[in-house]
């Protein structure tokens, strides 16, 4: 019933040679940008047997090399050009603050290095556009660690419909309410729907298709001073996409400041057998609701499995939490639905394999651009914004 994903994961097996090596022996050397939740991922990258060495930078020098030392890393950067000089980086691993990922991303590619990259890809379509054009020109590998498409649930949730119990897919709605005051000051600048992707991704994910085009309204207001700040001053964007040849449609609701409600990412399915509701509340278990049946019958809670087995075998404990990150989200290992084992060993297999990784450039211009063109409509009253034809195909 859990399957993989439409994408194999599997560490490749075959012989096919990489600068002049094969593929068993190929490893790839990594470099991390940003040590704050970036940090989560180093000690997965010291398992995995696809990487070779393991890199970090960060400006700081002294939380540099507090987690240098930490975690017995060597090669140590205060200077992000200097990363990109090393001929020795295959990729880097940006998580930096928002602002940067874009910027980041390009000054990559175009040194020479493949990109894993946080969410969301960009904060203009402009950027999103130079992304995916310089990934056609070099043929480099990009990818954006969408952690929802690579969560337990979303895992769950695509075993039941790729098993045929949900039936046909009639509706999706997501939501992803977080009241960011005490984050890092630009979180102050930013807009609700810029930071969407967490709600965007299982749905397009789950159908298989990109976004056409959407209408966003923006509802509520927050505070002056932070209004000033982001140029932004909805409280709430709520926005319907029409997704691309289906004729399924979905709706989205974002939030950061100035309205009560637990951190919630989520995803609600609905389907002609069987429909799948994520947890109102932090700590309870979600609901899957079976058509045809008597009515207090209908509703039921379902515990949902963890997806380790899918990982090699050193890097599984990761899934589960190991020990506490001091975030507000998440916790060391059990980061994200478990998910963060799993963009790793997607991106590292997708190198591994000359493959392009899930999402790829294009895809993931379209989960960002749905964000970016909501709040367009949102600014003229709900008008429809169609998402640029390069991220359609």
């Amino acid at each position: 019933m859990y399957g993989k994903p439409r994408l194999g994961w599997d560490v490749p097996s075959t012989n096919t040679p990489r600068r002049n090596r094969t593929l068993k022996d190929v490893k790839f050397n990594v470099a991390m940008i940003g040590l704050g939740f970036g940090a989560e991922f180093i000690p997965i990258y010291q398992q995995h047997p696809l990487t070779g060495s393991v890199a970090i930078c960060q400006r700081t020098e002294s939380h540099l090399n507090k987690v240098g030392d930490a975690l017995s890393i060597d090669k140590r950067y205060t200077r992000y050009d200097d990363v990109l000089a090393d001929p020795e980086i295959d990729f880097v691993h940006i998580n930096s603050p928002i602002p940067d990922h874009a910027p980041m991303s390009i000054a990559a590619l175009r040194a020479g290095k493949h990109v894993l990259c946080t969410v969301p890809m960009a904060t203009t379509i402009d950027e999103c556009r130079q992304i995916v054009d310089l990934v056609k020109e070099t043929g480099l590998k990009y990818m954006m660690a969408e952690t929802v498409v690579y969560s337990r649930e979303y895992l769950f949730v695509k075993g039941l419909l790729d098993e045929g119990e949900l039936g046909k897919i009639q509706y999706l709605q997501a939501s992803h309410p977080q009241d960011m005051e005490g984050w890092p000051e630009y979180w102050e600048r930013m807009i609700p729907m810029h930071y969407a992707t967490h709600v965007v991704s299982p749905m397009l994910g789950l159908v298989g298709k990109r976004a056409e085009y959407v209408s966003c309204f923006g509802s509520g207001t927050i505070n002056e001073r932070l209004a000033q700040k982001s140029d932004n001053s909805f409280a709430v964007e709520s926005c319907h996409i029409k997704i691309h040849q289906s004729d399924v449609a979905a709706h989205i609701w974002r939030f950061l400041f100035d309205t009560a409600r637990q951190y919630r990412e989520s995803i609600d399915v609905y389907g002609s057998k069987k429909s799948f509701e994520w947890p109102l509340i932090e700590g309870e278990q979600p609901v899957l609701h079976t058509a045809k049946r008597p009515e207090a019958e209908i509703a039921q809670r379902v515990e949902v499995p963890d997806f380790a087995h899918l990982l090699p075998e050193p890097i599984r404990p990761f899934t589960q939490t190991i020990q506490d990150a001091g975030h507000l989200s998440f916790v060391q290992g059990g980061g994200h639905g478990g998910s963060h084992p799993h963009l790793v060993h997607e991106f590292l297999s997708a190198l591994a394999g000359d493959r392009e990784p899930w999402p790829s450039a294009a895809e993931a211009a379209n989960w960002t651009g749905v964000g970016i063109c909501a709040h367009e409509s949102a600014l003229v009253g709900g008008e429809i914004v169609r998402l640029p034809e390069f991220t359609l195909n």
